[in-house]
């Protein structure tokens, strides 16, 4: 067994911990291995070595006690179940269904200490190594390390690896990288994903460190396709209160200029933020958008070779006809909602479209999210509704194309 004690090989010391993490699991669907195999049992072997070195291992950290224990009651069942394999009665077959039971119930308990220790681990290597930047040479580890806690706390909600974070003050680190135009970019990016995996872990724990620091100003700042991903995830997050902080910074203009922006991955994650803001801004940040010639923009990109008008695959143009479109991500895919065979092809049909032409009917897109997101009241969203047909007029450079987006902002919204 490998020396665990050691800080200077944090991640060799994390690989040991992730095998006998998953000896543990295999240990827990096969807990009653034959006769011949309780000795030969890989699972079985990794886990009785470390309680044999428990001593010089597991008595450096105070933490580790319970695992210490649970490790001494596994070796005293495999005993148990071993004499028990040597008699063929009714007692020796008790002894062997209550012995297998309980290793498998051992073994799980030896797994979730396990998970404790490598969280332990994992957080206070990235703590140092975010703190020691940009003296931390080793980026690809470092990133590693942060796909490790995006990843382990999308797993769902841990009280003990919250409260490890919390204790670390993981949270400022990564924020303070996040906002350092001198590190990597590819680290800050890696950072922003940490922090957006860390609201969908306990939005109520970290939502205001979001609100209150430099996060939102640095992701909009940064520009890149990975950040804007990040702020679109927060908005769907935080909803109304993080996009009344996106437009109190005056950060809407600069979400705006990224539909202008020569990178396509950009254009298309700057349509989907802008839906999630008019789904959940309220009347300052919408006013703030069509001040910026949002829609003028729109159609512009609905004109495009990207763009086209979802009203000619099929619909008929009444007002029965309602459609709903959304975003990307958020609140839905931009597929028109249906019901039975005739409108699930049509959703399918709509769905492939917009796959290849990402501003397809953008403008209605945006006047639905208006008409039913959770931002405005009802008198907003009718004034607002007015006002987009009024600047889709001005920006068209035909009447026919005036008539189709008209068409399309009235009948694919609620009458």
């Amino acid at each position: 067994m490998e020396d665990l004690s050691s800080k200077d090989d944090s991640p060799r010391v994390l690989e040991v911990l992730e095998a006998l993490k998953q000896a543990s699991h295999e240990l827990q669907a096969h807990p009653s291995p034959n006769s011949d195999e309780v000795n030969s049992s890989s699972a079985i072997n990794a886990l009785l070595e470390l309680e044999t070195e428990s001593d010089t291992i597991l008595s450096k950290d105070p933490n580790l006690s319970t695992l210490s224990q649970h490790l001494s009651n596994l070796k005293a069942l495999v005993e148990t179940l071993k004499n028990s394999r040597r008699h063929h009665s009714i007692r020796s077959f008790l002894t062997r269904r209550v012995s297998t039971h309980s290793i498998a119930r051992v073994a799980g308990s030896i797994e979730s200490e396990i998970q404790a220790w490598i969280d332990r681990e994992s957080i206070e290597t990235l703590t140092r190594g975010l703190r020691e930047q940009p003296k931390f040479n080793n980026e690809d580890e470092l990133i590693k390390l942060l796909t490790q806690l995006e990843n382990r706390v999308s797993e769902g909600f841990n009280r003990e690896l919250q409260d490890l974070v919390l204790k670390s003050k993981l949270f400022s680190y990564l924020e303070t990288i996040l906002c350092d135009p001198n590190c990597s970019k590819r680290i800050r990016e890696h950072c922003a994903f940490a922090i957006g995996a860390l609201i969908r872990f306990n939005k109520d724990v970290f939502v205001g460190q979001v609100l209150m620091g430099p996060t939102i100003g640095s992701l909009v700042t940064m520009g890149s396709s990975a950040s804007i991903k990040v702020l679109c995830s927060l908005i769907r997050s935080i909803k109304s209160p993080l996009v009344d902080e996106i437009e109190s910074l005056g950060n809407i203009p600069k979400i705006i200029k990224f539909l202008d922006s020569q990178d396509l991955e950009i254009k298309v994650l700057a349509m989907d933020c802008v839906l999630e803001i008019g789904y959940f801004g309220r009347k300052e940040a919408i006013e703030a958008m069509l001040k910026e010639g949002l829609i003028k923009k729109l159609v512009e990109l609905q004109r495009s070779e990207l763009g086209g008008d979802l009203i000619d695959m099929g619909r008929n143009g009444g007002k029965n006809d309602n459609v709903k479109f959304e975003n990307n991500e958020g609140v839905g895919d931009g597929v028109g909602v249906g019901v039975g065979g005739v409108e699930g092809k049509r959703e399918r049909r709509e769905k492939r479209f917009l796959e290849m032409h990402p501003f397809a009917s953008c403008v209605a897109r945006f006047a639905v999210q208006l008409e039913v997101g959770e931002g405005l009241r009802q008198r907003e969203r009718r004034a607002f509704k007015q006002e987009i047909l009024v600047r889709v007029r001005e920006a068209c450079v035909s009447d026919a194309e005036a008539a189709t987006i008209v068409a399309e902002v009235l009948w694919g919204s609620s009458p």
